[in-house]
């Protein structure tokens, strides 16, 4: 008979034994819950009584107790308090890597290649003539004795100027990126979480920094009434609090921290879903959430152009679609010559990393 035949999809086919795949669901799970192992655990106890995630054989019990085993779990003695380690940590990190990028494999170092030629650290597969100033170690020396003996001969050997190839290198240029990430209230309002998604990208996007362009640098900095910087071990913990929108304060953070930083390409990016809405002048905020308030707008549009005269690019992605919205983020990205994109949240991770991936095509002068 000719058709298709359908049968029930069972995960252990794919070679992950019971703990792996209970472990991929942990660790999403601990995502969601801001690393929160007690609830994640609850939350995981619910979800085997729905689905039969567990058998007779292995249980939730066995899964806690490899977890401790294998360094994914500290338990406090006297209080039986569970908390992540590192480990689970980078686990995270990996699993949100692949989630949102793909499986990336490990590449050389300072891998954001230019299109400018010169003294690089890669070969150009194309030569040019030898030119005064090229140095001993561009010559494709293969060629040029290939060209000594057509032009010369072999009897009377010899090497002149005009047999000399020189082979091109690029180079690589090292970017600093600070990711903002707006953690106000309405992150979490109407119903839907916005702040996972955010974590997801921040947690990729350095993993994939960490493993594909070590020389990079990535800088996080979260933003409410007010801005300060975290560590990427802090993202999985990384939570909304009842805040108002201080972009002003995230981008001059932003701002402070590029200065240091030494590489030539510096970008922002910038994860919000809504107007801006508060300042902070001397000890006191200002705040109007009720429309676009001229007074915030206009310092967000004045820092935007500082950022353009630094050569520091700003890319915003707007988790919002109302219009009004629209026309303030085109303003401001164009103030700055930057890019924005109007993402939904399935979509966000991938808007990202193809952004921060032509990176690799700036040309550094």
């Amino acid at each position: 008979m000719i058709g298709h035949f359908f049968s029930k999809y069972d995960p252990a086919e794919n070679g992950k034994s019971k703990f792996e795949q209970l472990l991929d669901l942990f660790t999403q799970l601990l995502t969601y819950t801001s690393g929160d192992v007690a609830e994640a655990l609850d939350w995981l106890n619910q979800l085997d009584r729905k689905f039969q995630l567990t058998n007779d054989e292995y249980g939730i019990g066995d899964f806690i107790e490899d977890l401790k085993q294998q360094g994914y779990l500290d338990e406090n003695a006297a209080t039986g308090e569970f908390k992540i380690t590192a480990k689970t940590e980078q686990t995270i990190r990996k699993q949100s890597l692949e989630e949102i990028f793909g499986k990336l494999k490990k590449t050389k170092q300072g891998n954001h290649q230019t299109f400018k030629p010169g003294q690089g650290d890669e070969l150009n597969p194309e030569t040019r003539p030898f030119q005064f100033g090229d140095t001993l170690e561009q010559i494709d020396f293969t060629n040029s004795i290939r060209n000594a003996q057509i032009n010369h001969g072999i009897d009377s050997f010899m090497m002149r100027e005009d047999d000399l190839e020189i082979r091109e290198t690029d180079f690589k240029t090292q970017t600093s990126t600070v990711l903002m990430i707006d953690i106000s209230h309405s992150m979490i309002l109407y119903g839907e979480d916005r702040i996972t998604p955010a974590k997801k990208v921040a947690m990729a996007l350095s993993e994939l920094i960490q493993t594909k362009y070590p020389k990079d640098t990535l800088d996080i900095v979260v933003f409410g009434n007010d801005a300060w910087p975290i560590e990427v071990k802090d993202l999985p913990y990384l939570q909304v609090g009842p805040y108002h929108t201080n972009t002003v304060a995230g981008l001059e953070l932003a701002m402070d921290i590029l200065r240091r930083r030494r590489n030539p390409n510096k970008q922002i990016f910038m994860i919000t879903d809504g107007k801006p809405t508060c300042l902070k002048i001397g000890k006191k905020y200002y705040k109007n959430s009720f429309g676009l308030d001229r007074k915030v707008v206009n310092r967000c549009i004045n820092l935007a152009a500082q950022c353009k005269k630094l050569k520091i690019p700003i890319t915003t992605f707007m988790i919002a679609t109302d219009p009004y919205l629209q026309k303030f983020v085109q303003e401001f990205t164009e103030m700055n010559n930057g890019k924005a994109f109007f993402a939904s949240l399935d979509k966000l991770g991938a808007f990202i990393f193809k952004d921060f991936e032509s990176g690799k095509r700036k040309t550094v002068f």
